[in-house]
């Protein structure tokens, strides 16, 4: 440090001692010049699997049972809550206006009358009506969460971060990209999921089939419409 000043960082208290003023100098000096120790391993991280096994382990210990939980939740997802639900609802609201008025004032109570429930989590669930010139779209930019009793669990793209981020900016693009072309007369909403209240588009009914019956109009109702990327 000779022929130039101390750097600032480094300059000692001017009030004390010399000698004391030279050992934190010193201590400083070490402080700034040491290097990290290369001597340490990195541990090899567990895999997904290993650490799956781990979490279930911990569980068995403790009387849980995790296994039971995961086929009775696979079954689920598999069996019952599936897109068709949804287009059950789509399919009724179609043909009762009755219960489609009922359906936009209160989704879960509505979805309630075929039988269908939901979490106790998802505390509302709110149907957004397309209309000709309006052309509504759900998304969960935060991570995937869709009412998956009612529309089924997310597909990978709907997952996926760049959806999750360009839908809300770039909705008609997005849209475009996804095969669905939208007149600029048409507007389009994004409707952002929280954490207690979940969404399902209503589609607008298809030409030519009133007079169908449900089960008919229900084979038309797919998830992407549900979703809002499509329209039938």
């Amino acid at each position: 440090m000779s022929g130039g000043a101390v750097p600032p960082p480094l300059r000692a208290n001017r009030c004390a001692a010399p000698g004391f003023r030279s050992s934190i100098l010193a201590r400083s000096i070490v402080e700034v010049t040491r290097m990290p120790d290369q001597s340490h391993e990195r541990q090899p991280t567990a895999s997904v699997q290993q650490r799956v096994a781990a979490i279930e382990a911990a569980f068995d210990e403790r009387g849980m049972k995790p296994g039971e939980f995961i086929e009775e939740f696979k079954q689920l997802a598999e069996e019952k809550w599936i897109p068709e639900n949804g287009a059950r609802v789509v399919a009724k609201a179609w043909t009762d206006p009755a219960f489609r008025q009922r359906l936009l004032a209160n989704g879960r109570d509505a979805v309630g009358e075929l039988g269908l429930s939901m979490p106790a989590h998802h505390r509302h669930l709110v149907v957004l009506e397309n209309t000709p010139t309006l052309q509504n779209v759900i998304c969960c930019t935060l991570c995937s969460c869709t009412a998956i009793s009612i529309i089924g669990l997310p597909p990978d793209w709907y997952k996926d971060l760049e959806y999750r981020a360009r839908v809300v900016r770039q909705s008609r693009t997005v849209l475009k990209e996804m095969g669905l072309d939208l007149p600029p007369e048409i507007e389009i909403r994004v409707w952002d999921t929280t954490a207690d209240t979940r969404y399902m588009v209503l589609p607008v009914q298809p030409q030519g089939t009133l007079g169908w019956s449900e089960a008919e109009l229900t084979k038309l109702v797919t998830r992407d419409s549900l979703i809002g990327v499509a329209r039938l």
